[in-house]
């Protein structure tokens, strides 16, 4: 099998969970998804088959989210798992929610939350959380694309905000940062992946008992990189590792080399007269 599946990841699985089962469903070991999901979360987690793995490179990282951010408090995890730590009685309105928004337009700098899996000096971040141990932690630069409010209950004090972002991005550390900059605390209760890349929640399937065969997705409709046809020949040079002709491709352009039906068999590189392969499939 070669090839990704769109995965609609539920809450209480952990990313790892549901490549665990797709190994056990397959029987192939070499299984792998794009971009981690915490357990509370939901929604799209694009997973690679075989040797699609080796693709994981050469997909769209951005991704898109559905928050639902509760104000009035805040935690150490930044979200509903998490001990409280700070509390208001202060209300919000939509008004204030929007404007608030506009300061996560574009490149932004957000220091992730200490409850999370980046490693400083050699340990992950929760590992020092969880001993109550401080640790300097530099921000990260992310880019918002689109962040909006989608809906607001007043009464409940609880936010609906669609984002778009780049790979990276905490959408934790976002609900907490808008607390801190409306001055009232806020968290996250609930987070959708609606987009991962080009794969989207609406065309995604439950992880359970899949038909992998029949939802298996051709890397060929998904990697966004112009296409070429290979012959006979090619496909020996291919096979020996040694590059192709140039066919009057712009140097430095990113290739998907396809042959026998729409198959990928390499990813490779234009290189002044040259195509360089990357990746063989053969």
């Amino acid at each position: 099998m070669f090839g990704f599946l769109n995965v609609y990841k539920p809450v209480g699985m952990t990313s790892h969970d549901v490549v665990a089962k797709l190994r056990k469903l397959t029987g192939i070991k070499q299984v792998g998804h794009t971009g981690t999901l915490d357990p509370f979360a939901e929604g799209v987690l694009p997973v690679c088959i075989g040797k699609a793995t080796r693709l994981i490179e050469f997909l769209n990282d951005d991704k898109e989210y559905l928050a639902t951010v509760q104000f009035g408090t805040s935690t150490t995890t930044y979200d509903r798992e998490g001990e409280i730590t700070f509390s208001s009685d202060k209300k919000v309105n939509a008004e204030d929610i929007r404007k608030a928004l506009k300061n996560f337009q574009g490149e932004i700098s957000q220091y992730p939350p200490i409850y999370s899996a980046i490693k400083v000096k050699g340990k992950k971040l929760y590992e020092y959380a969880r001993k109550g141990q401080e640790v300097n932690v530099s921000p990260r630069k992310v880019v918002i694309y689109g962040i909006e409010l989608k809906s607001f209950d007043e009464t409940l004090q609880q936010a609906e905000i669609l984002i778009k972002c780049s790979k990276g991005t905490y959408i934790r550390s976002i609900a907490n940062d808008l607390g801190k900059l409306l001055n009232c605390g806020a968290h996250l209760i609930k987070l959708i992946r609606t987009r991962a890349g080009e794969f989207r929640v609406e065309n995604s399937i439950e992880p359970d008992n899949i038909d992998v065969a029949k939802y298996l997705i051709n890397p060929v409709e998904i990697l966004n990189y112009r296409k070429i046809n290979v012959n006979s020949n090619d496909i020996e040079y291919i096979r020996n590792g040694r590059a192709l002709k140039n066919k009057n491709i712009e140097h430095g352009t990113t290739l998907l080399l396809i042959y026998n039906d729409n198959e990928i068999c390499a990813v490779g590189v234009a290189d002044s007269d040259r195509i360089k392969l990357k990746k063989v499939f053969l």
